[in-house]
């Protein structure tokens, strides 16, 4: 959890740092250029393992694992390019663990490892015009996840594949006045990769292909402001 501790300390620090350049700047403008968001987020993989091999030959068929689910803190940075276009920046880190199912849990395995993994999304958004503050949104785009600080629980030495993938995105912000906004978004990305367990003891090298596939939820605070110069009237605060 030591992960999870450093990035809340690093999102204490860049919100108190976005804040301070806020207030160097101007109040915070619904019509603003920059929005910054602070929130907890689940990272929900729809894993699908896809069988298990042995030194390169087939063992076992079948969806032999699960990833389990993460809630981590999360920071999201967003450039609007106009009223309706905006540019997204979404990053965590989250811990999972990998569970044996199926064929392999009946062969005796259970936690098979953990990893730790940073999953930036970069998505181009389209902003619908706001009805009484409320501001719903459309994204797509790629998201790239590494994985890290990979431990195997079965002996020897896990490595996961870092991958890219295409991501959707739906969501709605909320003013709740002066720049601030209160929002929820859900994302999912398709994504492959291959997962590694090498020097097994007794074994050797074990080794599959699976989707991980995520959703992602998060509960956010925002901020809208113009951090680069104001390009156009402020709107009309909320009544």
């Amino acid at each position: 959890m030591n992960v999870i501790k450093s990035w809340a300390l690093a999102l204490t620090v860049a919100l108190g740092a976005t804040t301070g350049l806020v207030e160097k700047t101007m109040a915070g403008d619904y019509s603003g250029n920059f929005m910054a968001k602070v929130g907890v987020t689940g990272v929900l993989p729809n894993s699908e393992f896809d069988g298990l091999s042995l030194n390169g030959a087939p063992l076992l068929s079948g969806d032999i694992a699960e990833v389990d689910d993460s809630w981590v803190p999360s920071l999201t940075l967003t450039y609007f390019v106009n009223k309706n276009i905006g540019v997204e920046l979404f990053c965590c880190f989250a811990q999972h663990g990998v569970e044996a199912q199926g064929a392999l849990a009946a062969a005796g395995f259970g936690d098979l490892g953990e990893t730790t993994i940073f999953p930036p999304i970069l998505s181009l958004q389209y902003h619908f015009d706001g009805i009484r503050g409320i501001k719903p949104y459309v994204g797509a785009g790629v998201q790239f996840i590494h994985f890290f600080n990979e431990e195997s629980e079965i002996g020897g030495n896990l490595d996961i594949d870092s991958a890219f993938g295409f991501s959707l995105q739906a969501g709605v912000d909320v003013e709740l006045g002066s720049g601030w906004y209160l929002g929820a978004d859900v994302r999912y990305t398709w994504l492959d990769s291959e997962a590694t367990f090498t020097d097994v003891p007794g074994l050797g090298t074990l080794s599959t292909d699976f989707d991980l596939d995520p959703l992602i939820v998060s509960a956010h605070v925002g901020y809208r402001f113009d951090l680069f110069g104001r390009r156009s009237a402020p709107m009309e605060p909320l009544k």
